[in-house]
């Protein structure tokens, strides 16, 4: 059955269990499944064919709540400024409500300050703060009553108004309680039962708590809504006769032309047709020094146009760029759930019920042990209003959003990408890095550096040296060195393999020629090219292969002996070589090097460094895999070499079965089902579509030092997470018998409650600094 996912933002929610409540509701529909994410009050619904967005939404309104489709982040031009009027209410209400419990809370517990009748004055001055200071609590409250549910604001709401009335009940009853209060002459503490100061005072801490929540949340969310940001507004868009003109970014067409001045943002994806430029993508991939680009290089969106003018053709505009694409990454990883979390949810959904029921036989208790004269129904009340209030599950909600939207913020900043919540878990258990070589710990940029012939050497800077055959019969003996690459190189100028890219690029740059066309061009996958070449309008024919001497001997050309040793002697150099045939004879040997990354070494100590192995896999011949793990410090049996891409998953399959838990780093396509099948898969940023689709960290940067600092970040998540569950569960499970017992007063427990939830917060936020 096809699913789709319909992705919601949801107002009213304020706890963990306001996130279990919809996500049961929303679950009790067949085949649907929902990821609720608190601090962005949004979800991300799974949903079958025949279910409609209307269902869904009506559910959720069901459930007491206000749910409304999301609109791509490109569009949501509100999405920064959605969480601010909610915090400006928050901090309205914080400044109205604190001067007055402030005022209740000096007369009320300061007797030099009591006068006259003071009692009233309490009453009369707590009465806004409990009623429209405390109003989000109490509304809450009333939607979740209604709907035959309890929530962190039910217990809130309760307490509150339990305090509020209870002690108005008493001055009802007792008009004249505080009547002879005068200054230095209070009534006594134990001769009232007033508790104004107590509902004021809880009501200033859990608003105050709240709002900061909502400024560290509004915080956590900002590095997310910045990159969102990066992207350009307008863009200067060239017509067919030239003629350029401004149009908003999203009437941008694939195949349009637009030019991109110094200083003005790339508008879109697409390959530079005009100009030379130093293109800065540090927003992207965290890298600082500009990228020098010129015609037929590619650019990418919202990055920043440093020096010259370019014309760029846009190949992906709108929701199909990488600025998009990283964004709904983003989006996506902070509305799933670590496996860890699923606990704190469990709980949550029955946590208000089982705190009410303790709430009541705490009172009930105390009442028995104390009696029900107003000593014993004061204890009993103090006792059940503190259990209330301390109780609130508001950290156990935040412990896993909060610290998921920071990590996965600053994760963008620095250019990791984190697929889903599941990938922190993962990251964990790793104690295996499998490495793809080329362009992974290699530059994957490779370059012609010698052609060698047989008993003598030349260099291909077009010297004359002739090219004997073994037999010095036949065509190929009238080859020079020159013509021998302009051959060669012609052939493989037709093939996109990267060797034939490097050969063909080396042909043009040391000839300085044109290369010549090339006729009935075949091409066999991991062997070889072969084509019809004519050097000169008045010269014959030449037929050409170039490639492995296993494949050229497949084509009934023999490799001297001396070819082979000296290919052998070069991998084990570290160089990777074919060979050149013409017309059916072996002519000479095309060496080409591919260098480490510079930040290789210092990448892979970081990794061993961490308990972690590196193994190096490749498709390469086994001396060339050697010597650059040698070079950047990779044990040799840890070198897996001359595999297809069926044999890289069958590797990954042998590490596993030894109980290693790995992790695979890769580029290209033919890393993709390595990078799916491995534990955990990691794709180099500068790789294919298929990779990055493959794999569950993506990392913009084309370094291999983001692979360690992907891995550091992850696993730093992962311990917020968890030290902010320990909090959250052992400041309740602690915290309610010391309230039961009667060893808190309500405001003392108001301010732990509120504590408790900005200490998560803050605690997640140490994740914006990861790595300054």
């Amino acid at each position: 059955m096809s699913q789709r996912v319909v992705d919601l933002d949801i107002q009213g929610m304020t706890c963990a269990s306001c996130v279990g409540r919809v996500e049961r509701k929303l679950g009790k529909i067949d085949g649907v499944h929902a990821s609720v994410n608190l601090p962005l009050e949004s979800a991300q619904v799974t949903v079958p064919e025949g279910v409609t967005d209307e269902q869904i939404l009506q559910t959720v309104r069901d459930a007491g709540y206000t749910p409304s489709l999301k609109r791509p982040p490109q569009e949501d031009d509100a999405a920064a400024q959605r969480a601010e009027p909610g915090t400006a209410a928050l901090r309205r209400r914080v400044w109205v409500s604190l001067p007055l419990a402030a005022v209740v809370f000096a007369i009320s517990m300061i007797p030099g300050l009591q006068f006259p009748h003071w009692g009233w004055v309490a009453a009369v001055l707590s009465l806004p703060v409990v009623t429209w200071g405390a109003w989000p609590f109490h509304r809450g409250a009333a939607v979740n009553a209604r709907h035959g549910s309890s929530t962190m604001d039910t217990l809130v709401s309760l307490g509150v108004a339990a305090a509020y009335l209870f002690s108005l009940g008493h001055l009802l009853a007792d008009p004249g309680m505080t009547a002879h209060a005068h200054l230095g002459h209070a009534v006594s503490m134990a001769d009232h039962q007033l508790y104004f100061e107590s509902a004021g005072v809880i009501t200033v801490f859990l608003l105050l708590g709240r709002w900061l929540e909502a400024r560290a949340q509004d915080r956590s969310g900002q590095a997310l809504r910045k990159l969102l940001d990066l992207g350009a507004k307008d863009v200067e868009v060239l017509d067919e006769g030239g003629a350029g003109h401004r149009v908003p970014v999203s009437r941008l067409a694939a195949g349009q032309r637009f030019i991109v001045r110094p200083g003005e943002k790339v508008a879109a994806d697409g390959v530079v047709v005009e100009g030379h430029s130093a293109v800065d993508e540090s927003m992207l991939t965290g890298e600082s020094v500009p990228v020098e680009v010129s015609e037929g290089d590619r650019v990418t969106g919202a990055t920043l146009n440093t020096g010259g003018r370019l014309i760029v053709r846009a190949e992906r505009v709108g929701e199909d760029t990488t600025l998009a694409q990283m964004g709904r990454l983003v989006s996506q990883a902070q509305s799933t759930k670590a496996p860890v979390a699923r606990l704190a949810d469990r709980i949550s959904a029955v946590f208000v019920p089982v705190v009410l029921g303790i709430a009541v036989l705490t009172f009930l208790l105390w009442l028995l042990i104390g009696g029900a004269a107003d000593g014993g129904l004061n204890a009993a009340f103090v006792a059940a209003v503190s259990v209330l209030v301390i109780a609130c599950p508001c950290a156990l909600g935040l412990a896993t959003p909060t610290a998921l939207l920071t990590g996965t913020g600053r994760g963008a900043q620095l250019g990791i990408l984190i697929k889903s919540a599941q990938v922190l878990e993962d990251t964990r258990g790793v104690d295996a890095v499998v490495l793809d070589k080329t362009g992974t710990v290699t530059r994957g940029q490779l370059s012609l550096e010698e052609m060698r012939l047989p008993e003598t050497t030349a260099h291909s800077d077009g010297g004359e040296a002739p090219a004997a055959s073994q037999t010095g019969e036949g065509r190929g003996a009238a080859v020079t060195a020159e013509e021998l690459l302009l051959l060669a190189g012609a052939v493989e100028e037709a093939s996109e393999h990267p060797i034939a890219r490097a050969v063909a690029a080396g042909a043009r740059e040391r000839t300085g020629k044109q290369l010549p066309a090339v006729r009935e061009f075949a091409s066999a996958a991991g062997g070889g090219v072969s084509g019809l070449v004519r050097l000169a309008e008045d010269d014959e024919e030449h037929r050409v292969a170039v490639g492995q001497p296993s494949w050229l001997a497949a084509e009934g050309i023999e490799v001297p002996a001396a070819h082979r040793e000296a290919l052998t002697a070069a991998q084990g150099e570290g160089r990777i070589g074919v060979v050149a045939a013409v017309d059916g004879m072996s002519v000479g040997l095309l060496l080409l090097r591919d260098e480490p990354k510079e930040d290789a070494a210092s990448a892979l100590a970081q990794l061993r460094e961490m308990g972690l192995r590196p193994v190096l896999l490749t498709g390469d011949a086994e001396p060339v895999a050697r010597a650059i793990a040698e070079q950047v410090g990779i044990a040799a049996e840890d070198v897996i070499a001359g595999v297809s891409p069926e044999q890289k998953v069958r590797a990954v399959e042998r590490l596993q079965g030894e109980g290693r838990v790995v992790a695979m780093v890769g580029d290209g396509v033919n890393d993709a089902a390595a990078l799916a099948r491995a534990d955990l898969g990691v794709a180099m940023g500068a790789g294919t579509d298929v990779a990055l689709e493959a794999a569950d960290l993506t990392l913009m940067r084309n370094e291999l030092a983001a692979v360690p600092q992907a891995i550091r970040l992850s696993r730093a998540t992962l311990r917020i997470i968890r030290s902010n569950l320990f909090w959250a569960f052992c400041y309740n499970v602690i915290a309610i018998p010391v309230a039961a017992l009667g060893l808190l007063n309500p405001m003392i427990a108001g301010a732990a409650m509120a504590f408790s939830s900005v200490f998560v917060v803050l605690n997640s936020l140490r994740l914006t600094r990861f790595d300054r």
